[in-house]
């Protein structure tokens, strides 16, 4: 048992700081923070330690922050050591004692406050969006991401440039010209995906700015899971792209139905490296505290199972509804419990009534439709009438007779029910045949 929500609330709930530099819950004290004298913020680098201890990254210092790496990555908390740290005075990271301790087995748990991997995912696509497209309020890069990388002595190439009217930015690895942004987001206004996939990733696109605006949470479940590495395919460095690519794939596995356990280890170390690769060749203003949750989602994929059972969608959608029933502002929660009391009761009467709609089911937007040409097609009862529709209509319109596009075209115009209550006695007499038989 454990509590699903977005990140400020996990820090309510627990009890805990979830920002500055020990803004990890899992990592405590460990949490590998570095502050930006320029940027004014902390960043959460220093993933390698998460790799094997022979790992060809640990030794590397100018790829990452100037620095070899050959600690340990920190043990998580038990409940019992949290509980022990709040009760003697301990509240570094601690604000006071949550009031679920006061359940017995609380502090057995392993996991007390799950991840919610709904706001995780959108939050890490807004930053690689923002900073691929350069979407102001959204973009990691910028003279102050320069500066701290030319303070911690790293990717001085990348440094500003500063001239007698403006700043000069030289291209990272990460910034795409004009054409790139224009043809990334001319890939996601020609996308098409089924009906039900998504929302229309079409009116998302600004073509004229070069942006994506207004992006939900299953708008950007959808990017990473699918979209965003087809877009990128054909631009950024190859590093760059491989890294974003990575991460994909892993949050597209993660998020499956059905999970391998005995894959899990293999993505966890697939996730570390991924994230090393994204601190070679991203700047470290990048890195906020949503980017490095992303490398203990697999841990509780092990102990809490797959993420579809503990996202907080469900719970959105069901806010959502939540929302609706509110007519008077002034008084929301009387508007839902009597919205909700009501629609129970509705709900018991439909069960005793004929012809009455469920309440909250809408109807299908089938309703009233035509069966497609490929099911009528497709059966075989039907295909007889189908042959003797083509008979006919070669017979109407004998100048077309020899042009096969041109009849197909003619019989797919007329609807199937229209051709097909021709034959409806025949239909009748052979459906009355089988079942004599």
């Amino acid at each position: 048992m454990w509590t699903i929500n977005d990140f400020p609330a996990y820090g309510n709930l627990s009890c805990c700081v979830v920002k500055g530099y020990k803004a990890c819950l899992i990592c405590g004290d460990d949490t590998p923070s570095h502050r930006l004298k320029n940027g004014h913020k902390i960043c959460y680098i220093g993933h390698r330690k998460w790799l094997p201890i022979n790992h060809p990254y640990r030794r590397q210092r100018a790829a990452f922050n100037g620095k070899p790496e050959y600690s340990i990555p920190p043990e998580p908390f038990t409940g019992e050591e949290v509980l022990h740290m709040v009760e003697n005075g301990d509240r570094v990271c601690w604000k006071k004692k949550s009031i679920f301790f006061d359940l017995e087995y609380w502090k057995y748990l392993p996991v007390r406050h799950a991840l919610d991997v709904m706001h995780i995912e959108k939050n890490v696509c807004d930053s690689i969006i923002g900073t691929l497209l350069e979407i102001p309020g959204k973009n990691k890069d910028g003279i102050a991401a320069r500066l701290d990388l030319l303070n911690m002595r790293v990717k001085t190439d990348l440094q500003p440039e500063y001239g007698e009217r403006r700043t000069r930015l030289p291209p990272g690895p990460w910034n795409l010209s004009k054409a790139e942004k224009r043809e990334v987001c001319n890939s996601f206004y020609g996308m098409k995906v089924p009906e039900g996939y998504s929302s229309n990733i079409k009116n998302l696109v600004s073509l004229q700015d070069s942006r994506l605006l207004g992006l939900k949470s299953h708008d950007c479940h959808t990017l990473m899971q699918q979209l965003l590495p087809v877009a990128i395919r054909s631009v950024l460095e190859k590093p760059a792209r491989y890294a974003i690519t990575r991460l994909c794939f892993f949050f597209n596995a993660i998020c499956a139905k059905t999970v391998d356990v005995s894959k899990l280890d293999k993505l966890e170390e697939d996730v570390v490296v991924t994230l090393c690769l994204l601190e070679k060749y991203f700047p470290p203003s990048f890195f906020d505290i949503m980017v490095h949750l992303v490398v203990h989602l697999v841990r509780e994929v092990r102990l809490c199972g797959p993420v579809y059972f503990r996202w907080m969608y469900p719970f959105e959608r069901y806010m959502k509804v939540l929302k609706g029933y509110v007519q008077n502002r002034t008084r929301p929660e009387g508007c839902i419990a009597e919205r909700y009391i009501a629609e129970e009761a509705v709900e018991f009467c439909t069960q005793h009534l004929s012809d009455v709609s469920t309440v909250g089911v809408p109807s299908s937007q089938k309703m009233g439709v035509s069966k497609p040409l490929s099911g009528c097609t497709n059966t075989e009862e039907v295909l007889p009438y189908i042959e003797q529709h083509m008979i006919h209509i070669k017979t109407a319109y004998p100048k077309f007779r020899k042009r096969t596009k041109w009849l197909q075209d003619k019989h797919n115009s007329i609807s199937f029910n229209g051709y097909a209550s021709r034959f409806k006695v025949n239909l009748r007499k052979t459906i009355m045949a089988y079942q004599k038989i």
